[in-house]
């Protein structure tokens, strides 16, 4: 009697070891590679699919940080791939140079979901999905506002000296936040002074600035394609004994910036930043939600748009004119900030 009451009380406090590892079969087994943590945006991105592929959502995720280095992201895959993923989570740092190890992963019968910056491959069937933003978009959006802007402040084009301080070159957002610029330049008559990267840092960005300043003394816009830039060039602008703001004809110097992070908000709310377009990192859900479709066989979207904004402080520009109809401006209030997550 006292060994069959053991052996229920052992059975009822402890799983078997079978049951343990049914348990865990349950789980979708994922492999996350973050391209790195350069910006208050990479770490509430990474934060956000962590927190999404948990195992309280059906997840067993394995977690990479790659350090800004794509052989280390190679070396992640590949270590995926033998343990036999269900599935691998990529946010590439650039574009190129993906095409051997997404066929491996492809070989190996593993689905790929590429976040934020996008793969540049010969074969598209290699990427099972994307989810992330919209740069091009974004770009248009500051560029129109620009032009508005502008215009309804009397400011000739050919008055405007515009510097873009690049992101890391051959990602997906510098590549069309650079052209997005580049185009409009060309369209509008805007002297794109230079183009220069500061891998979205803010200690590069104010070194960058700071060269600048030197060198173009009718500098009057800066286009920082992040907050962590805008802040750097703005630490850079003011030390150099100038002043930021959207007061172009008075000498101030504008600051486009993207992302609209906590930092970069509060920076608009003060008037140092002139725009701030929204790039939203929270992309955990879709993520989460595309893994499970792909892996019950479900009808999904190849390509995800997450919902983004544009902020200002400045009301002479409520809307802009995109392809797609009037897109609107949303005046920055304390609230907003307060409830930001990032």
């Amino acid at each position: 009697m006292f060994s069959l009451m053991a052996t229920v009380l052992t059975g009822c406090g402890k799983k078997s070891d079978a049951e343990e590892k049914t348990s865990e079969q349950t789980l979708i087994d994922v492999g996350f590679s973050q391209l790195g943590a350069e910006s208050d945006w990479r770490i509430a991105n990474t934060e956000s699919i962590r927190n999404s592929l948990s195992n309280e959502n059906g997840f067993n995720l394995t977690f990479d940080d790659a350090q800004q280095k794509q052989d280390k992201q190679f070396i992640a895959m590949r270590k995926f791939i033998q343990q036999e993923k269900d599935c691998i989570v990529l946010a590439p740092v650039m574009e190129d140079g993906w095409d051997t190890v997404l066929q491996e992963a492809k070989d190996a019968g593993i689905p790929v979901i590429v976040v934020d910056r996008r793969v540049n491959v010969q074969d598209t069937r290699l990427v099972t999905a994307w989810v992330g933003s919209d740069f091009r978009k974004e770009a248009s959006i500051a560029c129109e506002w620009l032009k508005s802007y502008t215009e309804s402040n009397g400011i000739k084009p050919e008055e405007l000296f515009i510097v873009d301080i690049q992101g890391t070159l051959g990602a997906t957002a510098q590549i069309e936040r650079s052209d997005g610029l580049k185009n409009a330049c060309e369209k509008y008559g805007w002297n794109l002074l230079e183009q220069v990267p500061a891998d979205y840092t803010q200690a590069k960005a104010k070194e960058v600035v700071s060269n600048l300043l030197n060198k173009y003394k009718d500098m009057n816009v800066v286009y920082c394609e992040n907050d962590n830039e805008a802040i750097g060039a703005i630490e850079a602008i003011e030390e150099s004994g100038r002043k930021v703001g959207s007061n172009i004809s008075a000498g101030e110097i504008m600051i486009i910036s993207f992302d609209a992070t906590h930092s970069g908000l509060k920076m608009v709310m003060e008037g140092k930043i002139a725009l701030d377009v929204e790039c939203n990192p929270l992309q955990g859900e879709e993520v989460a939600l595309l893994v499970k479709k792909v892996q019950n066989s479900d009808e999904f979207h190849r390509y995800t748009y997450v919902k983004e904004r544009a902020f200002s402080m400045d009301q002479t520009v409520k809307t802009v004119k995109l392809r797609d109809g009037d897109y609107e401006i949303t005046t920055l209030t304390e609230d907003i900030i307060a409830d930001r997550e990032y």
